[in-house]
Order: structure tokens, then C-alpha cells, then sequence
């Protein structure tokens, strides 16, 4: 075992910490469960709290323009409150629950750019030191899997995901972030949209699906956004191809329409592009410059060029890297 993070407000001779998160990606609302492992130091310490924080890199308006930061959206305290003798090493299992927005980070295997970490905190003697860094990998849910997989089958393609620091008014989120999806229209809409951005709102109880369209401008009017909702059930069973497309539908015709069946799915209608965000919005393009091609089996089948791939490795490399040099 490689401790990799010594604490510092201790001092050469302080434990070390060292989290380890169980394999594979993690759902929304699921149980994120791994161990921290302790080692003493070259004394005895009193281990008061163990706190796991996860952050997330989100991207913000400012009046210069557009920032990037790191936000913390959730802590849990898995342990503490016992005695670390010299040299002693201590495991601390863990299970807790993520939040249910949590965003997706990647798809059918393939990575969409987003970067999430779980923290690792140790609260001894009074003093608070922040550990190592790891990075966390979220799956889809069923329903918003099946979502994208209609929006594949009907011909749209990925282009990028980010996170947006805000809040989508008229909506239950949570978070003080949401995850934006960006897919390039089919070519049955590619004469009137120029990009639609998704974001799912999961929850106990279902999830909100929120569609936002930047739309062509015609020959006597400019392009503007349409905004439109749709609520759906974590286990609904549903033509989700047609569902969606009558989604596509509403929100280019800019009416409340082509809800759910059976109760669910109900409009939110459209809305100008004011109600959406706080502070404006970024231009359409890549954002951490994840691209992945269209196809039949859905939005993700590949990454397309290996130095796109490459990128967004480097720069969540570059991430964990600049976080832990700042501490």
C-alpha cells in the first residue's frame, strides 16, 4: 500500500492517509464504498473526525468571462475517534450515499470530460489536514442512459459535457452546479437547431429531464434558445425513441407539448433563455474537448482520435495534480 499524502499541518513524522475507492463507476444516488488506510506516525495521534469531500471542476460566468473552479457539493464522515499508535496501520471501511445529481462522468466506458474527486480530510489534534485526491467515475442511471440511447438512435451525436455553476430556475435541483450534455441535432433538425444541451435532475422519486435548444435564426428573425421540461420514473418503460423525438418536437416548436404517458412526463413549456442561467451562458463548441461519435448503439460508441482522448486525460491529470499542489 502507497501512502501518498503525509500531513502536513503535523509535520515530518505525522500519519499518512491513503483512500481507496472500490472498482468500477458509481450511479447517482448509489453507494460509494471504499477504505481509508492509516498509517502512524512517529508518535501516537488522536484521530478525531475522517471526512470524505467530493468536489467537483465547474465552469462559471464572470463579468471578464468565463472561469473554471472547484466546488464542494457533499461531506461525509466515515470514521474517527479512536487512537493511532506509532507506526500503526488502520484500515476504515466506508459505504455512503451519493447525491442523486451527481453528474454522469462517463458513458458505456467512455469518458465525457467531466471531473469529479473524492477528498480525503483527517481531523487530529485540532487540527485539519486534507489528503489525497482520487478520482471518482459515476454511470449512468437507467433512464438517463436510455435517454441518450434514444437521442443516438435518432441521429444526434455527442459533442461535449461540462458542469455549470448556477441554478435552472423552476426546477428541484439541489446542487449548486448542473450538468450540461451538448449533442449536435439530426438531420431532421439540423435546419433549425444548431446544438441541444441536456441535463438530467434525478431524485428519489424520478427525474427531471431538461432540454435546451440554441436555435437558427430565419430569414427575418434572430436564433434564440428554447427551454422545456420533462419529468420522467427511474423504472418507466416507454418508447423512449418516440418519446424523445416528441420532446425534440415540443421544444423546436416552442409549445408545451408531447408530455409523458400515464401521468409522467408532464411539460414544463418553453421558456426564454433568461429563466435557464445566472449570469448568461458560454458559447456553443467543446467544452473539455470530448468528442464522441453517433451511432447506432447510441451517443457513445467511440472516442473519436486518440488525441481527443488524450486531452481530457491530461487535463484531469492536471487537475488532481494543481489540487494537490495548492494544498
Amino acid at each position: 500500500m502507497v501512502f501518498k499524502r503525509l500531513l502536513g499541518s503535523l509535520g515530518v513524522g505525522g500519519p499518512t492517509v491513503d483512500t481507496v475507492l472500490d472498482p468500477g463507476p458509481v450511479l447517482p444516488g448509489g453507494a460509494l464504498t471504499g477504505r481509508v488506510f492509516l498509517k502512524g506516525g512517529q508518535a501516537g495521534f488522536d484521530i478525531e473526525h475522517i471526512t470524505l469531500e467530493l468536489v467537483a471542476r465547474v465552469e462559471a460566468e464572470h463579468e471578464e468571462g468565463e472561469q473554471e473552479g472547484t466546488v464542494a457539493f457533499e461531506r461525509f464522515t466515515v470514521g474517527g475517534g479512536f487512537r493511532l499508535d506509532e507506526g500503526a496501520e488502520h484500515a476504515v471501511p466506508f459505504s455512503v450515499t451519493l447525491p442523486w445529481e451527481t453528474p454522469v462522468t462517463e458513458l458505456y466506458g467512455q469518458p465525457l470530460g467531466i471531473v469529479l474527486g473524492v477528498r480525503t480530510e483527517l481531523s487530529v489534534a485540532g487540527a485539519k489536514d486534507k489528503g489525497d485526491l482520487d478520482p471518482l467515475t459515476v454511470g449512468p442511471l437507467p433512464a438517463q442512459e436510455a435517454v441518450l440511447e434514444a437521442f443516438g438512435a435518432l441521429g444526434f451525436g455527442f459533442r461535449s459535457a461540462d458542469l455549470e455553476y448556477g441554478r435552472i430556475g423552476g426546477t428541484g435541483q439541489q446542487l449548486p452546479f448542473y450538468q450540461e450534455i451538448e449533442i449536435t441535432p439530426s438531420p431532421q433538425y439540423a435546419d433549425r437547431v444548431n446544438e441541444v444541451e441536456v441535463t438530467f435532475l434525478a431524485g428519489p422519486g424520478g427525474m427531471e429531464v431538461v432540454l435546451e435548444a440554441d436555435r437558427r435564426g430565419g430569414f427575418f428573425s434572430g436564433g434564440h434558445d428554447a427551454l422545456t421540461r420533462f419529468t420522467v420514473g427511474h423504472h418507466d418503460s416507454r418508447d423512449w425513441t418516440a418519446e424523445v423525438d416528441g420532446w425534440m418536437r415540443a421544444l423546436v416548436e416552442h409549445r408545451a407539448a408531447h408530455g409523458g404517458h400515464g401521468g409522467h412526463g408532464a411539460p414544463y413549456g418553453a421558456h426564454d433563455h433568461a429563466d435557464h442561467h445566472h449570469g448568461g451562458h458560454h458559447g456553443s463548441g467543446p467544452g473539455i474537448g470530448t468528442a464522441v461519435a453517433a451511432g447506432a448503439a447510441g451517443l457513445a460508441v467511440g472516442v473519436v482520435g486518440g488525441m481527443v482522448a488524450a486531452e481530457v486525460v491530461d487535463e484531469i491529470g492536471d487537475f488532481f495534480e494543481g489540487e494537490e499542489e495548492e494544498e
